[in-house]
């Protein structure tokens, strides 16, 4: 079941990302540290009801952000829509146990369609320049990539912009 999550749950999902930290770390991909994704960021998640958790007997196995706020750092992104309409996938993630079996797809298929619902025209992303899997998981969804960011806290490496037209 995919569902809003609730502040409560927060520290099971920051230990979900800390695991998938680990993970990514332990195969040379450096994307996640202490400092992202951080206990603010999914609290400020909760407060604007963007967090959602997919959730198998009671145990969350994966999260998402689904949100319509842009961040300042997407602003130099030449993206294939206007900035009005649009709906931004951010911290991702399913526990390293659950990997492989179609957890994300479903996540984002979750967000896709509630785009399509709510009438928005594209949806965007980013992932990390060194993070290959992600980004031939992306691309096998349809989406196209853009453009370069920077996030200096995670890295000094560009992570790629990402947008799929609805």
């Amino acid at each position: 079941m995919i569902r809003p999550a609730k502040l409560a749950e927060i520290p099971q999902i920051l230990g979900l990302t800390k695991a998938c930290a680990q993970h990514m770390k332990a195969n040379g991909i450096f994307q996640w540290n202490e400092h992202y994704p951080s206990k603010e960021a999914f609290k400020n998640d909760v407060a604007r009801k963007e967090l959602y958790v997919l959730e198998e007997e009671s145990v969350i196995l994966a999260c998402i952000t689904i949100s319509t706020v842009m961040d300042q750092e997407y602003a130099p992104v030449q993206w294939l829509t206007p900035n009005n309409s649009n709906l931004y996938i951010h911290r991702l993630a399913v526990h390293p146990e659950q990997q492989g079996k179609g957890k994300a797809r479903r996540l984002m298929g979750f967000a896709e369609q509630k785009a399509r619902d709510e009438g928005y025209v594209s949806v965007r992303l980013d992932t990390f320049s060194e993070n290959k899997r992600n980004q031939r998981f992306y691309e096998t969804l349809g989406y196209q990539r853009l453009g370069n960011i920077y996030f200096p806290k995670q890295s000094s490496d560009p992570f790629y912009c990402y947008e799929l037209v609805l």
